[in-house]
C-alpha cells in the first residue's frame, strides 16, 4: 500500500512539473464596440464571444499580451480607438 501512495505521489509531482514547464499559447488581439469606438484587449484563449455584439476585430493577433498593450497604444495615438 505504501508503494502505491509513492508511486501516486511521484506521478502528480510529474505532471505538476511538466505542466509548469510548458509555456502558455495565449494569443491576443484587439476589439473595437462600434457604439463607443473604445477598445479593448481580447484574450483568444477565452471559450466565448465578448457580450454584446457590437464590436468587431481590430486587429491581427499577436502572442503576448505586453504586445497587445502596444498595439493598443499606437490605436489611441493614431485616433482609431477612443479613450
Amino acid at each position: 500500500m505504501r508503494r502505491i501512495s509513492v508511486l501516486c505521489a511521484a506521478v502528480g509531482l510529474a505532471v505538476t512539473a511538466f505542466a509548469a514547464a510548458s509555456p502558455a499559447e495565449a494569443s491576443y488581439h484587439l476589439i473595437r464596440w462600434q457604439d463607443s469606438g473604445f477598445c479593448q484587449i481580447w484574450d483568444e484563449s477565452i471559450p466565448t464571444t465578448p457580450w454584446p455584439a457590437g464590436y468587431h476585430r481590430a486587429s491581427a493577433s499577436v502572442p503576448t499580451f505586453i504586445d497587445a498593450l502596444a498595439m493598443k497604444d499606437a490605436a489611441l495615438k493614431n485616433g482609431q480607438c477612443t479613450w
